[in-house]
């Protein structure tokens, strides 16, 4: 899918996410090609990653930011629970699945 297709909100979040990445990186002091050995990965991953590349794997996502010291940022990141919504329905149990709603 090319980019020009993706929501607005979603190449924000990638170009932020992007340079984040870079910024971690050389606040740790590393080279991409030390990050990359760390991580397990291509010098050519740890680059498409910094520069906001589409098709990079997830999986590669986290072993940067493992390699970075902060994959255990990213749970806490989208925890429902830390949310106002997922406070005010702590509560609830909730469902096993979840079926379609009519939205209209």
């Amino acid at each position: 899918m090319p980019s020009r297709s993706l929501p607005l909100p979603v190449r924000r979040a990638r170009r932020d996410f992007s340079s984040h990445v870079q910024t971690w990186r050389k606040l740790r002091g590393l080279t991409q090609n030390q990050l990359a050995d760390r991580a397990g990965l291509d010098r050519k991953t740890v680059l498409r990653i910094e520069q906001g590349h589409e098709g990079v794997s997830f999986d590669s996502i986290l072993r940067v930011l493992h390699a970075l010291g902060v994959l255990g940022e990213l749970p806490r990141a989208i925890d429902p629970y830390e949310t106002e919504i997922g406070r005010l329905r702590a509560d609830e149990t909730l469902p096993q699945r979840v079926r379609p709603r009519d939205l209209r």
